[in-house]
């Protein structure tokens, strides 16, 4: 386990540096077999989410600011191990013990083992204490608190809360490899626990390597969570339609279009090598020889790629704050500065206007973010309606147990019946 932990907190001190927590895993990754890696992967995810809380205990039981930054994360780490796991506490300590020698020094063993102790002797009242600071309380930025608060007033804490959470591993099934009833029977065989939710989703409990899967190989499904599977379907596209995916990679979304529909379809997006794993994800889902054009392109500027054929359907899932998605992507809420917020606002504003010209008259765009923030959602919207007489808004209409505001899916807490992350939806008709 003090491997295990060591490499977690370098991954911890990694993303407070401003590094991405992928990146940050990626470089601590020595080959250790799968099981080590998902304990670090865990310890990390888990210590970044609840971070402002952990952050708070560990600074407020050192008493002086702390030199070395990998040890105040080697003790967020047995923090989030004490609080939120099963390993046995003595087990935590005495392995954490263990790894502030490889980290610093060897007196650095007597420091963490002190500040650990007094914690399993003082855990109530020192949580108590840091608990009064908004920021420890619900292990976010101060700011991202205060904008939460004020775009939803009576909702604020449930999101805060639902951001917090473990994340299900919901699985899209592909209806052109296999059917829902066929793919719980092969889970069922192999002892695989797993339930079925919404339209097409499985939600697999708990979660597991999905390479492991039966019928991962043979593209029988795709890993996407509730909210994101409604975005497809809105789009209601049909055979020979011309359809857009801006913005596709790694093309969930895409995938989800040409199950639907037998589909003339263009995926751009900018990043290319996130458009490398789109076009290996519609390999394995059988999917490569359908009628779709990968491009290399900026939604901000189609005339570098467009060919002058209107589409009837697009779909533009433009970059946002994804604060909508911290569950699954915790490192999100500690590398997000507020004046972020502006420019990724400016660049959705770019999209809807460069993309709108391409639409087909009585054509539908289907705007959407993994965002729970008006600002880039609502707040959108509501300016490109007024610059623009020929769009008009369609009516959407979400599954019943599904928890929304207007189009803004608000996240989920572990026992919704839909189990989603926090996505915007805004579907337009030109007229």
């Amino acid at each position: 386990m003090q491997i295990e932990q060591q490499q977690a907190a370098r991954v911890v001190d990694s993303v407070q540096r401003g590094i991405a927590l992928d990146a940050a895993l990626a470089a601590v990754d020595d080959g250790s077999p799968l099981r080590g890696r998902a304990l670090v992967q865990e310890l990390a995810y888990g210590t970044l989410r609840h971070w402002g809380t952990l952050d708070a205990l560990a600074r407020h039981l050192a008493v002086k600011p702390v030199s070395e930054p990998l040890l105040h994360a080697l003790v967020s780490v047995a923090l989030y191990q004490l609080d939120h796991t099963r390993a046995p506490a003595f087990a935590v300590v005495d392995r954490a013990v263990e790894a502030a020698a490889g980290l610093s020094r060897p007196a650095a063993k007597r420091w963490v083992n002190a500040l650990l102790r007094r914690y399993l002797r003082e855990k109530g009242a020192l949580a108590a204490t840091v608990r009064r600071d908004p920021v420890a309380r619900w292990s976010y930025p101060r700011w991202w608190i205060a904008r939460v608060k004020a775009d939803f007033p009576a909702e604020w804490e449930s999101i805060l809360e639902a951001g917090n959470a473990r994340p299900p591993l919901t699985l899209r099934v592909n209806d052109r490899v296999a059917t829902r009833p066929d793919l719980i029977a092969k889970f069922l065989e192999q002892a695989i626990t797993c339930m079925p939710a919404g339209e097409s989703a499985l939600i697999v409990d708990p979660p597991r390597s999905v390479v492991e899967l039966p019928g991962y190989a043979e593209g029988a499904f795709s890993v996407q969570d509730l909210g994101a599977q409604l975005a497809a379907p809105l789009l209601d596209v049909s055979e020979g339609m011309c359809v857009l995916d801006a913005c596709a990679a790694p093309g969930g979304k895409t995938a989800h279009l040409l199950e639907l529909a037998d589909v003339s379809l263009t995926a751009v997006d900018r990043d290319a090598g996130r458009l490398g794993r789109l076009s290996a994800n519609l390999q394995r889902l059988q999917l490569g020889d359908r009628n779709v054009r990968v491009v290399h392109g900026d939604a901000r500027d189609p005339s570098k790629w467009w060919d002058a054929r209107p589409f009837e359907r697009i779909l533009a899932d433009v970059p946002c704050s994804s604060s909508g998605v911290v569950r699954r992507h915790p490192d999100g809420k500690w590398l997000r500065r507020p004046g972020d917020i502006a420019a990724f606002v400016r660049d959705q504003d770019r999209i809807l206007g460069a993309l709108w010209p391409l639409l087909a008259h009585d054509g539908k765009l289907l705007y959407a973010t993994c965002s729970v923030f008006k600002a880039e959602n609502e707040a959108r919207i509501v300016d490109f309606l007024a610059r623009h007489p020929d769009a008009l808004r369609e009516t959407i209409t979400f599954p019943l147990d599904a928890v929304h505001i207007g189009g803004q899916l608000l996240p989920s807490s572990s026992a919704a019946v839909h189990n989603q992350d926090g996505f915007f939806y805004a579907l337009l008709r030109k007229a």
